[in-house]
């Protein structure tokens, strides 16, 4: 197997080697607060084993802790409430950190292992920042995040909790986004920020690959629809990677359509796909991100060029939800199937709710959960109309 970059813009070939991040020429082009050019996809010539998940690290390099291989599971409850008989969980919730950036974190930290680079810097609102510590504890690697201090308290522990260095920095993501990409360029630790790095996007693409393999084993067929709950756009790149990759593969026959859940108060890709614009000018007026789901809020969506352009090549969709149809929809999950989502993967459930009956009932439909509740039990209190 040959594994390689290639621009998703212009389609250069890069290798995959230490401090390749971006496509030279496309990220020339970069403007100031407007998603990221010359994001790169991960690409291979050859055949890759089958049965597996081709990835672009030797698996002796990965670290020893289970990632992956999260349930995926038919909640009997909210199929009768909804009338909705072929709904499903895909619950990433049951990864070690509890979010499904672990499958980033992961990919990462094989990489940083085959190159023997010592430590792995990075941004985040929560969910990668935790993820990435708790990886690179079983790695043994150095961890640094930066982390706006209006993140979750739960994030900010599990982050001290699993030996990382936290730099809390008073403002956004954004912020917090470009003061590790200086950090990294300065000291040449390797950037696990997201879209930046490829291997992001490509350890993503796994929950696809799970997803197809579980459906058919229990005869249930392909999905139709995922359901993603969508910030900064690198999950939903990640899951169009991996189905794109099943296409390639011949495990599928179509690509199903996936949806973009975005909260009210950032939905910078939602209203690209609405304006029919393309590439930087679909982002022309940012706004400030203002939501209760704080892992997918962004002001700039860093992967927002890319995730739009798979959106519109595979016919996606996008859906907005307003905050108290997220906190709804997490309460609804909650109570009826034993699931306790963070408000992020509530809004993918807001999101299916809101189109629902847009959707035949005999098509598969899969909500991405991708963080556990007890990230963010403030939002929760919230909801329950509880002051703590």
């Amino acid at each position: 197997m040959k594994w390689f970059y290639r621009c998703a813009t212009c389609g250069t070939p890069y290798g995959i080697l230490p401090n390749r991040y971006l496509c030279d020429s496309c990220a020339a082009l970069q403007q100031p607060e407007r998603p990221l050019e010359g994001v790169l996809d991960v690409e291979w010539e050859g055949t890759p084993v089958p049965g597996t998940i081709p990835l672009p690290i030797e698996a002796e390099w990965f670290p020893p802790i289970p990632v992956g291989n999260t349930r995926l599971w038919a909640p009997q409850r909210l199929r009768q409430e909804f009338h909705a008989p072929n709904l499903w969980l895909k619950e990433d919730t049951c990864n070690p950190s509890g979010s499904l950036k672990d499958r980033a974190s992961y990919l990462v930290a094989a990489f940083a292992q085959k190159y023997g680079m010592k430590e792995i810097v990075l941004a985040s609102t929560g969910n990668a920042a935790s993820s990435m510590a708790a990886i690179g504890a079983a790695t043994g690697i150095k961890v640094k995040v930066f982390l706006p201090a209006s993140a979750p308290v739960a994030k900010r522990i599990q982050v001290l909790q699993y030996g990382a260095e936290l730099i809390s920095v008073d403002g956004t993501y954004d912020q917090a986004f470009d003061l590790s990409l200086d950090y990294s360029k300065q000291t040449g630790s390797l950037s696990r920020n997201t879209a930046y790095n490829p291997l992001t996007i490509e350890g993503k693409k796994t929950a696809a690959f799970e997803i197809v393999n579980d459906l058919l084993k229990m005869g249930a067929g392909a999905p139709h629809h995922v359901f993603v709950p969508v910030g900064d756009g690198v999950i939903l790149s990640g899951v169009y990677r991996g189905f794109e990759n099943l296409l390639k593969l011949g495990r599928i026959r179509r690509i199903p359509t996936l949806w973009a859940c975005q909260a009210e108060g950032s939905s910078a890709i939602a209203r690209a796909l609405a304006s029919g614009k393309t590439g930087s000018e679909a982002f022309d007026h940012p706004l400030p991100s203002n939501t209760v789901a704080d892992s997918i809020a962004v002001d700039v969506p860093r992967n927002g060029i890319h995730a739009l352009a798979r959106l519109r090549q595979h016919g996606g969709q996008a859906v907005i939800v307003k905050d108290s149809e997220i906190l709804a929809a997490q309460k609804t999950l909650s109570s009826t199937s034993g699931l306790f989502a963070e408000p992020s993967s509530s809004a993918a459930f807001a999101g299916w709710i809101k189109v629902r009956e847009r959707i035949s009932p005999e098509e598969n439909c899969v909500i991405l959960i991708s963080g556990t509740g007890l990230k963010d039990i403030k939002a929760a209190a919230i909801g329950l109309g509880l002051d703590i």
